[in-house]
């Protein structure tokens, strides 16, 4: 694990920021107070998931509509079926760390 991507303060409850790790662009979602990673690419169309709304722990693609849960990547709502990559989220202090495979 590299260092942090971010700041827990930055990231308002009910709010997802972009972020880098490794090779993966993420969308970073804070769950009332829990924060989850998701590649920030939809699976239908590639749309950038971390521009899309964020209602409770589905996160929805500003594109198409798909909607996916953020806890674990499954895709909940159509035309989305096959689900987002996830990654473990490790939040020490303020600080937010990403695990991304290397490779």
């Amino acid at each position: 694990m590299s260092g942090p991507v971010a700041k827990a303060a930055d990231i308002p409850a009910g709010t997802v920021k972009i972020v880098q790790a490794g090779k993966y662009r993420i969308a970073l979602c804070n769950v009332d107070g829990t924060f989850y990673a998701i590649e920030d690419v939809c699976t239908h169309d590639d749309g950038p998931l971390g521009e899309g709304q964020l209602d409770g722990c589905k996160i929805e693609c500003p594109r198409h509509g798909a909607k996916f849960d953020v806890r674990n990547g499954s895709a909940v709502q159509m035309p989305a079926i096959i689900p987002v990559k996830t990654f473990p989220v490790k939040v020490e202090g303020d600080d937010i760390f990403i695990e991304v495979s290397v490779g």
